[in-house]
């Protein structure tokens, strides 16, 4: 193992032991039932805003940002503003109601709105689906980050993973995770604003531009392995070396190519040697050109951009306030106050995060344009040697990328990991504090079954799937249950499991088939656009239908959501079913 593998290794040891011995802290402080599911709803705007950020800014968003970035350009830009905005959706209708109505899940939110056993049934189901979604790429990222640094199997960097977090959560809970994920947002912003600020500078004394007509070079000898079938274009005539399937030839020996402008295809197995100065080739329809690239609607604008463009901004706007591990956190404020103030710490704090993963995906263009063809997740963990030398400088940016990186799954598997056991917990095994632990264990079962064997996609196309789930299913039952006096049982069951199974069907086909490349399959990768209005549209009719299952109570039930904290009015389902 090299100098730079060795000093990225010890730095996402250094993480791993760091946040472990910080939630074993949290055993001195764990003192209650309440201490372990939300800290005893004492957790501060500040601390908070740093906890979610942490755990909301997952491996996708330190390392899928930066790959759409160096994919799509300005297109990708998209993805950051949905998944930012969706806290300003959150603010404006979640976040101080639901922290009013006192409970600590979803399903206990949907009890306290909607007395009905099926409904909390289905709801738990859907924390359980959401939550093993959402790990299973974090898991996979940390295969990733492991398997770049060191070149080490992806799974054991999954398999790592899942024991760091267990040891942290099975520790102290929520209080634990608190402040492991705190530490962990910040060490990931400086990982990635540091390195940015350096390569900017880089850049500028350079002189370098990024809007040429013309497309990206190789900045030095490449050699780029085809994992999956892929179809590539180019607007220059480039000549390489290559071994494999190419345009329906099978070309052995590294024997010399040259392709015309135009389209080409790459079986699975290929291996192309590009020379320093060749144009890259791009894959189809992507930008093929620096200038296309930088430009909003660079492609052409046809119809599958725009589908992905909305179902992105969709799934991102209205699936974060669907995101179990996202709710959980606003439990956990003194109050509904509290929780606004939080809200708006996370939206600076969030939104400058993705300044600097930004800039790192537009310089990953200049200096490993190579990752456009293929792995281009990796763009950031390689970015720091590709830009400042194989120096120094360069082995100590990108340990602190590792590191980084590290933190990210980490934080976020944190917090999945205690949505799901805080569900298994109060709805499936209904026991002491003690059974808690085991309910972790348990959680991180089959995502870990899952990241070990299913193969891995970009997390520009998995991320947006997750989030389309959860709008599709918890988004409208939050928004209607707590602004809405005529949501009835049988609608918001109705509209769950419509949400649920339109945007479950394009889970599976994502994970288990090669969809087609046309607005249908743009439509299955991106759900959201369908799936959505459906479950609305589908939980307010059946309400209509059925409006004499109205709760008698839910004049007061919404007054308790709603009013402010000075009354006295609202609830804390947790502590009275404590007292109880």
């Amino acid at each position: 193992m090299g100098t730079p593998a060795l000093l990225g290794l010890l730095a996402m040891l250094a993480v791993g032991v760091t946040s472990t011995i910080i939630g074993m802290y949290g055993i001195r402080m764990r003192r209650s039932t309440s201490d372990f599911l939300v800290a005893s709803r004492r957790v501060g705007p500040v601390a908070n805003a740093s906890a979610i950020s942490g755990e909301y800014l997952s491996a996708a968003a330190f390392l899928g940002i930066a790959a759409t970035i160096l994919r799509d350009g300005a297109d990708g830009l998209w993805a950051a503003v949905a998944y930012v905005g969706g806290y300003l959706a959150l603010l404006l209708f979640v976040a101080a109601p639901l922290r009013r109505s006192g409970a600590y899940t979803v399903p206990d939110f949907a009890e306290a709105r909607l007395p009905s056993p099926g409904l909390r049934r289905v709801c738990t189901a859907i924390v359980l689906l959401i939550g093993t979604l959402y790990l299973l790429p974090q898991l996979q990222g940390a295969g990733l980050v492991l398997q770049t640094v060191t070149g080490l199997p992806p799974w054991s960097g999954a398999v790592g993973a899942a024991v760091i977090v267990l040891l942290t959560v099975i520790g102290g809970g929520m209080r634990s995770i608190t402040f492991v994920q705190a530490f962990q947002f910040w060490l990931k912003f400086a990982a990635l604003a540091i390195p940015a600020m350096v390569i900017l500078s880089l850049f500028m004394s350079d002189n370098r531009t990024l809007d040429r007509p013309a497309p990206p070079r190789f900045p030095a000898d490449a050699v780029v392995d085809i994992t999956v079938d892929v179809r590539l274009k180019t607007v220059e005539p480039v000549t390489f070396r290559a071994t494999g399937l190419i345009d329906g030839e099978q070309v052995v020996d590294n024997a010399p190519v040259t392709w015309a402008p135009g389209e080409h295809v790459v079986a699975r197995g290929g291996r192309l040697e590009f020379a320093a100065g060749s144009p890259v080739p791009a894959v189809f329809n992507r930008p093929a050109t620096d200038q296309a690239w930088i430009e909003p609607m660079g492609r052409g604008g046809g119809l599958d951009q725009m589908l992905t463009i909305y179902s992105t901004l969709i799934a991102g706007f209205l699936g974060t306030m669907g995101l179990p591990h996202v709710l959980v956190r606003f439990y956990t404020n003194p109050d509904g106050r509290a929780a606004r103030r939080t809200t708006i710490v996370v939206l600076a704090m969030i939104g400058a995060f993705y300044v600097a993963v930004v800039l790192l995906g537009a310089f990953s263009r200049l200096y490993t344009p190579q990752l456009m063809m293929s792995g281009s997740d990796a763009a950031v963990l390689l970015l720091p040697t590709a830009a400042l030398g194989d120096n120094v400088l360069g082995w100590l940016l990108a340990a602190m990328v590792a590191a980084g990186a590290a933190a990210a799954f980490l934080a976020t598997s944190s917090g999945l990991v205690v949505s799901l056991a805080g569900v298994l917990f109060t709805d499936v095994m209904r026991g002491r504090w003690h059974r808690f632990r085991l309910a972790a264990v348990l959680s991180m079962v089959v995502p870990l079954a899952l990241a070990v064997s299913v193969t891995r996609l970009d997390f520009a196309l998995t991320i947006p799937l997750v989030f389309a789930v959860a709008a599709s299913t918890f988004c409208p039952l939050l928004v209607l249950g707590i602004w809405w006096r005529g949501l009835t049982a049988p609608g918001a069951i109705t509209g769950v499991v419509v949400g649920a199974l339109l945007s479950g069907a394009s889970v599976v086909a994502a994970l288990f088939t090669v969809l087609p490349d046309n607005p249908l399959g743009t439509l299955l990768y991106r759900p959201a656009l369908i799936s959505v209005p459906a479950a609305f549209l589908t939980m307010v009719l059946v309400s209509k239908l059925t409006k004499g299952s109205v709760p008698p109570d839910v004049d007061r039930t919404l007054l308790t959501m709603h009013a402010p904290e000075r009354l006295g009015l609202g609830g804390d389902r947790l502590a009275r079913r404590s007292q109880g």
